[in-house]
């Protein structure tokens, strides 16, 4: 028999968060490790193309850490994630504590210690709540795949190794070449 895992209260996680770095989803509690060079080159240059777009528009890029707060209105459940990169359209829900509601895009940058996490529960979370799409990219394979919300589900709308350019299926024009990203 399995032993069931004790589940968190959001107080706990409150908690805890004041002294580590950690998500909060479906009452497990994900301590976050230091990120590698590798990843956080990647993110800063990923972020540097998406600063180039939305620049002067009414979406804003924002990286980690910064709390991502999701709340469902009909369990009460709380989760709190903080993406590696987030895109909000809807500036008025952010808050002291993060952004309490649905961004358009989310890019996870994989570690080795988040990539279970980031395909299987990030990505129902997210699919479940309406994040329109969703970016997991790879330092290590120098890859990205593009994830599109579809009937509640997530697509992948594209997946590139190496070289080509990467494009968003939500944001018209955005688009870059993923060798830039990985040239460090």
């Amino acid at each position: 028999m399995i032993p069931e895992m004790k589940r968190a209260t959001y107080e706990e996680f409150l908690k805890i968060s004041q002294e580590k770095r950690a998500e909060f989803i479906d009452g497990s509690i994900y301590l976050l490790a230091s990120p590698s060079f590798e990843h956080q080159m990647t993110i800063s240059k990923l972020n540097l193309e998406f600063m180039r777009y939305f620049e002067g528009k009414e979406c804003i890029p924002v990286i980690s850490p910064f709390d991502v707060i999701f709340e469902d209105e009909k369990t009460g459940d709380i989760h709190v994630v903080q993406p590696d990169i987030v895109v909000i359209c809807n500036k008025k829900f952010i808050t002291e504590k993060g952004y309490k509601g649905v961004p358009k895009l989310i890019v996870e940058v994989l570690s080795p210690s988040s990539a279970s996490v980031d395909y299987i529960k990030k990505m129902q979370l997210y699919s479940y709540f309406g994040v329109c799409e969703y970016w997991i990219v790879n330092p290590r394979n120098k890859s990205v795949q593009v994830f599109v919300l579809d009937n509640g589900v997530y697509i992948e709308y594209a997946a590139l190794s190496q070289k080509g350019i990467v494009k968003s299926a939500v944001f018209e024009n955005l688009e870059f070449d993923i060798e830039n990203v990985f040239n460090f």
